[in-house]
């Protein structure tokens, strides 16, 4: 058993908890200690995703209690993908942040490593309820972050979006308890063996907590029609948070597809999925289409952003739904691609709504651009990403949806919504680009304005490398994506390596179920 997996979770944890003690050190301090947290995190995710490459996923039993019984911490294909996207994405926002914005907050540094901490124990437990409590870690950093620098319009959004996540999940409680109640366990994979034994009379139980759960996570993910939350607190959050909540919507994502895939799949086991399934096409077609009609509509850059980031779950949900391998490959290049890009625009963003001084990113015209070039370029090279154009990441995960779903009677609907709303974001990106770059009908504003500073380049260069590292590597990232579709369709492996004290006989079973 090795203790790697338990470093990006315990690492950022501790090092937020020194940082809570440490809150009237100066900046620099702050800085070195939430750097080193987040490159150590960084260094661990690489370890983990190099260790997981063969088809057996390690397994970690905190205190070394046997499953099902202790906590436990599973790294597969999945989930080590997951946290290297995570770790790419947050030293890339924390470099940005770290030229001048963390200082507006005093608690910034530490609520970014509890925020971490949350995404990296949501994606490595093994567990139902501990992965309601890492969403909680995740989601109560979320509110503080996304209150630094407090004015009214960002109150009123954090506000809605804490109420409307909160509610949520207490119904995962409900859900839980539920499961719990019936099969006597919450450990993933000891349920995904229980749920086939539940007896008739519990089935509707059982069922009730699945579309509950579901339901959670599609909160979490911003699936219509429970996206509403989403745009006003991602569009009124400071750019280096609102970056990183770009993952955010993933972790419903990576949810849905860790309980499809392992708990309510095949035989009796598919019973919630029977009453799923036919609907979840037809929620991802529409998610997709009103974030991109959101976008085209929007009157602020940041708020286009927000739309484009609803559009993207959309995406990634017609890969998923469509049920099958390849589908499901697709969706796990795209939703890399997504993150990264989505991450870029929301920093561009800050960039030219700094730029514009009074103006800010307003869809309106204002001032000329200082350093218009270099701007020109970031936003056209995050514009062209996310609307998908040739040989963007955007186009290959697109692209790949499409392949995917070649066969069956929503074919044509599927491949007229993903092509007719690439066009919409590409025109809605056109749209805000000869706005903000070229409509100037002010003089340049006399008030100072900072320039880009060169750390804030660096941010962006890093995650702009990493989008053509998903171009440039295409094809053995595919092959890995392809492998984690295998393992998520093919169960057996997780569950066993989970269940190994359990198979051995080193502990009693649950008593039958529903006692």
């Amino acid at each position: 058993m090795t203790h790697l997996l338990a470093v990006p979770i315990i690492v950022p944890a501790l090092a937020a908890a020194l940082l809570l003690i440490l809150h009237r050190a100066p900046i620099v301090m702050k800085r070195a200690i939430g750097m080193g947290a987040t490159v150590t995190f960084a260094v661990a995710a690489l370890a983990i995703f190099a260790e997981t490459r063969s088809d057996v996923p390690l397994v970690y039993r905190l205190g070394d209690w046997p499953s099902p019984f202790g906590i436990v911490l599973v790294a597969d294909h999945l989930s080590a993908f997951m946290l290297l996207l995570t770790a790419s994405l947050a030293l890339a926002v924390l470099l940005y942040a770290v030229q001048g914005w963390d200082a507006r907050g005093k608690l910034f540094h530490p609520l970014f490593l509890f925020q971490v901490m949350g995404l990296n124990g949501a994606f490595l437990t093994g567990d139902l309820f501990n992965l309601f409590v890492f969403f909680e870690v995740l989601l109560i950093a979320s509110y503080g972050l996304a209150l630094e620098g407090l004015d009214v319009e960002r109150l009123r959004a954090t506000l809605h979006y804490a109420a409307v996540n909160i509610a949520a999940s207490s119904v995962f409680l409900i859900a839980v308890s539920l499961m719990y109640g019936v099969m006597g366990t919450l450990n993933m994979a000891h349920l995904a063996e229980r749920v086939a034994e539940v007896r008739a009379e519990d089935m509707g139980l059982v069922r009730a907590a699945g579309l509950l759960l579901l339901g959670v996570f599609a909160v979490k993910a911003a699936v219509f029609p429970l996206y509403f939350w989403l745009p006003a607190a991602y569009s009124h959050a400071p750019a280096p948070v609102a970056a990183l909540f770009a993952i955010m919507t993933k972790v419903g994502v990576y949810a849905i597809i860790r309980v499809t895939t392992l708990v309510f799949t095949g035989g009796d086991k598919g019973a919630v999925m029977e009453l799923t399934s036919p609907w979840l096409m037809p929620v991802a077609l529409l998610t997709l289409t009103l974030g991109t009609l959101g976008a085209l509509g929007a009157q602020r850059l940041a708020s286009l952003t927000a739309y484009l980031t609803i559009a993207s779950v959309g995406t990634i949900l017609t890969g998923v739904a469509d049920g099958g391998s390849k589908g499901l490959a697709a969706a796990l290049y795209y939703m890399a691609h997504s993150t990264l890009a989505i991450a870029v625009l929301f920093l561009v963003t800050d960039l030219l709504g700094r730029s514009r001084g009074a103006a800010g990113d307003r869809l309106h015209p204002g001032p000329p651009l200082r350093q218009a070039a270099p701007l020109g370029l970031a936003f056209l090279f995050a514009g062209a990403t996310v609307a998908g154009i040739p040989p963007s990441s955007g186009f290959l995960g697109k692209l790949m949806i499409l392949q995917s779903t070649t066969t069956g009677l929503s074919v044509v609907l599927i491949w007229t919504v993903i092509l007719m709303t690439s066009v919409l974001t590409l025109v809605a990106c056109s749209r805000a680009g000869s706005i903000l770059l070229w409509s100037t009908t002010e003089p340049l504003s006399s008030g100072p304005i900072a320039p880009p500073r060169v750390g804030e380049w660096t941010a962006l260069a890093t995650l702009g490398a990493c989008s053509l590292l998903l171009v440039l590597f295409a094809a053995p990232i595919t092959r890995y994506t392809d492998a984690t579709s295998a393992q998520l369709t093919a169960p057996s492996t997780y569950i066993d390596a989970v269940l190994l004290p359990l198979r051995e006989g080193l502990v009693r079973p649950y008593p039958e179920t529903g006692r």
